[in-house]
């Protein structure tokens, strides 16, 4: 590890480590053996996600990028904070990592960010549900709100 501060690639004093609550990091603090100053690492594992497959049968690498993106668009304007962005996108991770297989059908991806989104903002779900599984009329936005309706 090199020191941000003055670029020496000696060795670093580990301080302090702890987990990250809701993720599979770890947070060590960090002080040069050269110049003195303190910093802050982050440490996680480096997993193979499953490929991705796509409606036509293309496959694809998971992109956290993508999801976030598509997370975020439909949270927009909703009172969703950017630290419960990354506590589905982690719930999601996890569950991409559970799952068992080395392909996930897309289908089963969007499925999981419904269901995030369903639990954090209903709002934000419609938007998606309504992306996702293409509706074509505002009846098919009225079916769906009478779902979440029924299981209030």
């Amino acid at each position: 590890m090199f020191c941000p501060f003055c670029s020496d690639k000696q060795e670093t004093k580990v301080i302090d480590s702890r987990l990250v609550e809701e993720s599979n990091q770890i947070r060590r603090r960090r002080e040069c053996l050269s110049c003195g100053e303190r910093f802050t690492t982050y440490e996680i594992a480096e997993l193979e996600f499953p490929i991705i497959v796509k409606r036509d049968e293309r496959r694809t690498e998971f992109d956290e990028n993508k999801l976030r993106y598509g997370l975020n668009k439909a949270l927009e304007k909703r009172p969703v904070g950017a630290e419960k962005v990354e506590e589905m996108i982690a719930h999601i991770k996890a569950k991409l990592h559970g799952y068992g297989e080395r392909e996930v059908p897309s289908k089963q991806l969007g499925e999981w960010v419904m269901t995030e989104l369903q639990a954090v903002d209903q709002v934000a779900f419609v938007r998606y549900a309504s992306v996702y599984r293409d509706f074509q009329d505002v009846n098919a936005f009225r079916q769906e709100i009478d779902k979440l309706l029924k299981r209030k």
